[in-house]
C-alpha cells in the first residue's frame, strides 16, 4: 500500500475533503433541486470537468514520451470561434463542429512537428502555446465577445441530473480507458513511449500512434474550450484556459504517470485532476490569500510527488539496503 503510487494522492484527496468539511460542515450534503442535484461536491466535479478532459489526453500524450503545452491556447482558440460564429448569428452546432474540426487540424500540426519533423514536443507544442493565444485574440479583437444562447450554455452549464459537463468528461475517460485497455492500442501506446526505437522495429507504427495522441489531445482541449466559454456565455481569449495545461499535467504526474513514457494510469489521472480541483477549492474555503494561491497549490503538489517517489516509499516502509553478498567462489578462497 505504501509502495502504491495511487495511495498518497488518494490520501491527499481525503486530507482536503475533510479540511474542507472541518470549515464548511455543510461541505458532504448534495439537494435535488429541479431534478438537478447541487452541492459542493457537485461543484468540483463540474469545474475540474475541463481540466479531467484534458488530464485524459495529457495522459496518452506523456504516455508516448511527449508533452503538449498548447491545449491551454486550443481550449482558448475552441471557446473564441465557438461565440464569435454565434454572435455573428450562426447556429450551434455548427459553431461546436467549426471550433472541433479546428482544433483537430491544430493538433495534426503538432503531431506533424512531433512525429515527421522529430522536434521536440515541449519546442513543437510552445510554438502552438505562444501563436494560439494571439489568434485567439486575433478572432476576438482583443474582446471578451458574450453571447446569449440558451443551446451553447447547456454545454458547460447544463444538467441532466448531473451537469453535463461532468457526463462528457466521464463519458470520454469511460470511452479511452474501454479502448486503451480492452484493445491492443495501450499495450502500444505503451510500448511507443517505452522505448521508440525498438516499437518501431517490431512493425508497430510509432509515428502514427504519436501523432494520433496529439491530436487527440487537441480535440479534448477543444470540448474544455467550449465548456469553459459556454459555463460563462463568453470568450475570452486572454485568460480562457490560462494555465490549465499546468494543472492537466500535474494530474497526471500525480496520477502515477512517468514523464519519462510508457506505463500509464487514467484512473490514476482522474484522481489527480480531483486533487488539483479540490485544492483549489479549498484554497478559498480556508481564505487563502489569492496572492499565495499558487505558492499554496505548489506545497502540496510537491509533498504528494514527494511521497509518491520510491526513495520515499522505502525510508517510511523502514526498508534498508542489505549488503550485498560476496560470490561463492571469494567465500571459498577465504576459507
Amino acid at each position: 500500500m505504501i509502495r502504491g503510487r495511487q495511495l498518497w494522492p488518494l490520501i491527499a484527496l481525503a486530507g482536503l475533503i475533510l479540511l474542507n468539511v472541518v470549515f464548511t460542515h455543510s461541505f458532504l450534503a448534495l439537494r435535488i433541486q429541479d431534478g438537478h442535484l447541487y452541492g459542493s461536491l457537485v461543484d468540483i466535479l463540474r469545474n475540474g470537468a475541463p481540466t479531467m478532459l484534458i488530464a485524459v489526453g495529457m495522459t496518452l500524450v506523456i504516455a508516448t514520451r511527449g508533452i503538449d503545452l498548447s491545449v491551454g491556447a486550443v481550449a482558448a482558440i475552441a471557446g473564441a470561434i465557438g461565440c464569435t460564429w454565434i454572435a455573428d448569428g450562426g447556429d450551434v452546432p455548427t459553431a461546436v463542429l467549426l471550433a472541433l474540426a479546428v482544433c483537430v487540424l491544430l493538433g495534426l500540426w503538432n503531431g506533424f512537428l512531433v512525429s515527421v519533423l522529430g522536434i521536440q514536443p515541449i519546442i513543437a507544442t510552445l510554438v502552438l502555446m505562444t501563436a494560439g493565444r494571439g489568434g485567439a485574440m486575433l478572432l476576438t479583437e482583443g474582446q471578451i465577445v458574450t453571447v446569449d444562447s440558451s443551446a451553447y450554455r447547456q454545454i458547460g452549464a447544463g444538467f441532466l441530473v448531473l451537469p453535463i459537463a461532468i457526463l462528457i468528461s466521464l463519458a470520454v475517460l469511460g470511452g479511452v480507458a474501454l479502448l486503451t485497455r480492452r484493445t491492443a492500442l495501450g499495450m502500444l501506446i505503451e510500448a511507443v513511449g517505452a522505448n521508440p526505437e525498438a516499437s518501431k522495429l517490431a512493425g508497430v507504427r510509432s509515428r502514427t500512434i504519436t501523432w494520433t495522441v496529439y491530436v487527440f489531445a487537441a480535440f479534448c482541449a477543444g470540448v474544455a474550450g467550449l465548456m469553459i466559454s459556454s459555463n460563462v456565455s463568453a470568450a475570452d481569449a486572454n485568460n480562457a484556459g490560462l494555465w490549465i495545461e499546468m494543472d492537466a499535467i500535474l494530474a497526471v504526474v500525480i496520477g502515477g504517470t512517468s514523464l519519462a513514457g510508457g506505463r500509464y494510469s487514467l484512473g490514476g489521472t482522474l484522481v489527480g485532476a480531483l486533487v488539483i480541483q479540490t485544492l483549489t477549492t479549498t484554497v478559498y474555503t480556508i481564505g487563502v490569500p489569492t496572492n499565495v494561491t499558487l505558492l499554496f497549490k505548489a506545497v502540496v503538489v510537491i509533498t504528494v510527488c514527494l511521497l509518491q517517489s520510491p526513495r520515499t516509499a522505502r525510508i517510511i516502509g523502514g526498508r534498508r539496503r542489505t549488503p550485498a553478498t560476496a560470490p561463492r567462489s571469494q567465500k571459498v578462497a577465504a576459507g
